[in-house]
């Protein structure tokens, strides 16, 4: 006889998962119970949320679904936000929650939410777990759904009776049929060629990369695409990593915080082919923003509903970034742009190196972030929050072999340190540094705790300006500069906080400062916290 928490336990082991993140809780108690003797690694975290975000830079790190689980009520509750984030980054995540015994649904017994109900918006699926027998199936099944077609975060939720129920016997399923289930992935020969034709009559062509490059593993395809045909790259900050950030023919993040040179390129194009990108609002204010009349777009995405949602599309082109490139260097015959847009490119790309102000006593944080890219490894991750500090980062980091992580979808602030946990967990041997703001560093700084009784040697840097940075410009824009709620001047000091975590940490206001001290701690196998003295009136965007 083998019990339903022992089958959730071996369902994971079979999907190969060795590492999950949560909270205890009564419901959940029976799952923990079986995963003490096993070989998965549980990693608590102090607040469910944070579990979803470790688990998010997990899946990120790993390129594999990551794990994360709480109990009933409100811990199941504080797992949305984490949730959602993943859900709008196309982030595979499996969600697993307590929940309360089957006879007492709907009974308002005490710790009991409808968590799927919750959770309908921000996941591709969720599952109320009836029987014991279920489980193998339902969790192939979520992990199928969650890591194939456009990737995201699955709920399952499994009552405290069905996890103490025993069946006489466990088999974990090979395949998954699910009928109403059959993701695209192929990518239609007949729109690839006609993409073909459209590229080979195109000017001025630039390609635009989404996230969706990076999921599915092409980064490199999409690499191969470009220097074959010397189309010009611009990316959104989800796809920011697809190109090294020096290669000359990347032009830097498009959008309202983006690089100039990436934005004067998308106005001057006559063909735009869309990769694995939504083009939202922060990509692409508004429709028209590309000329209605002489630009032409390309959309290829995995995910159907994405084509055309934001801008019109001339060519939509369903299927895996993986087979559609292919398929596209296949059938470009030697290709390449002409003389005058390579020319062009190269000049935008030289015109557009802005002078950085600075201010005395203080830490400029983009050119600080920019010399960070050369003092790390060359696979290094930098995990960055939200808010000004994200836009220093996805501007400024070189990004070489490594990895950006940030939330660009749901823009949820306290996400860095979380997912710098997972992807140190998933990826030991990576450095790994976060960088947030003193706002956001609040919102998460109680999982300093995780990052030391996980031995994780995490660095990081707080650029502490007393402000909501990002809010504040806003304020000052449109709001006639009245700070209403943006000033943090009462905030804790950050050095003695990291001090009674037991971590080592030091407070600078010079660049010259902070380089010395980065150039110490890179290779210690030892957490640190370095803040940045950051003057409040240093902006986004030059």
């Amino acid at each position: 006889m083998i019990s339903g928490a022992d089958i959730m336990v071996k369902c994971l082991q079979a999907e190969g998962i060795d590492t999950i993140f949560g909270y205890p809780g009564a419901t959940i108690c029976p799952f923990y119970d079986s995963v003490y003797d096993s070989d998965i690694n549980s990693v608590l975290v102090r607040q469910e949320q944070n579990a979803a975000h470790a688990a998010s830079g997990y899946a990120r790190a790993k390129m594999k679904p990551g794990v994360c689980v709480a109990t009933s009520g409100p811990g199941a509750t504080n797992l949305i936000t984490g949730i959602a984030t993943a859900y709008m980054d196309s982030i595979p995540m499996i969600a697993i929650t307590g929940q309360v015994r089957s006879d007492l649904l709907g009974s308002d017994s005490f710790q009991e939410a409808d968590i799927t109900g919750a959770c309908e918006p921000f996941t591709k699926h969720s599952y109320l777990v009836k029987k014991t027998e279920d489980l193998p199936r339902i969790f192939k099944e979520a992990f199928h759904i969650a890591s194939t077609g456009r990737p995201g975060p699955v709920l399952i939720d499994v009552p405290i009776d069905i996890q103490f129920n025993e069946i006489e016997s466990f088999e974990y399923p090979e395949t998954v049929d699910i009928k109403s289930y059959k993701p695209n992935t192929k990518g239609h020969i007949v729109q690839v060629k006609r993409a073909v034709e459209l590229i080979k009559q195109s000017k001025r062509p630039i390609i635009v990369s989404g996230g969706g490059v990076l999921s599915s593993g092409a980064k490199l395809k999409l690499q191969k695409f470009a220097e074959i045909t010397q189309i010009p790259i611009i990316s959104t900050m989800m796809g920011i990593g697809v190109m090294p950030s020096d290669h000359p023919l990347y032009l830097g993040m498009l959008g309202t915080h983006g690089r100039k040179c990436a934005n004067t390129a998308l106005h001057t194009t006559d063909l735009v082919i869309v990769c694995g990108a939504r083009l939202g609002d922060r990509a692409i204010a508004s429709p028209d923003q590309m000329s209605e009349n002489t630009t032409k777009i390309i959309h290829i995405d995995i995910d159907p509903a994405e084509i055309g949602k934001n801008v019109r599309v001339d060519i939509p082109i369903v299927g895996d970034m993986n087979h559609v490139l292919k398929k596209l260097i296949e059938n470009i015959d030697g290709y390449k742009v002409n003389d005058e847009w390579d020319a062009k490119v190269k000049d935008l790309k030289a015109h557009y190196q802005s002078k950085i102000s600075t201010f005395d006593g203080y830490v400029e944080p983009r050119t600080l972030i920019g010399k960070l890219s050369s003092m790390l490894k060359s696979k290094a991750i930098l995990c960055a929050d939200v808010g000004q500090n994200q836009i220093w980062c996805a501007n400024n980091f070189r990004i070489r072999e490594g990895r950006f992580f940030t939330t660009g979808g749901m823009g949820t602030m306290g996400y860095s340190i979380p997912c710098a946990i997972g992807a140190k967990l998933g990826l030991k041997k990576r450095d790994v540094v976060v960088v947030c703001g003193d706002g956001s560093f609040q919102m998460s700084l109680n999982e300093l705790s995780t990052i030391v009784q996980n031995n994780l040697n995490i660095k990081i840097i707080v650029m502490r300006n007393y402000r909501l940075g990002m809010v504040r410009e806003l304020q000052d824009h449109y709001y006639d500069h009245r700070h209403s709620m943006t000033v943090l001047n009462d905030s804790p000091d950050i050095v003695a906080l990291a001090k009674a975590y037991g971590i080592d940490s030091a407070e600078v206001s010079s660049n010259e400062d902070a380089e010395k001290y980065i150039n110490k701690i890179v290779e210690s196998d030892k957490p640190f916290v370095l803040v940045c003295q950051v003057h409040p009136d240093t902006p986004s965007i030059l």
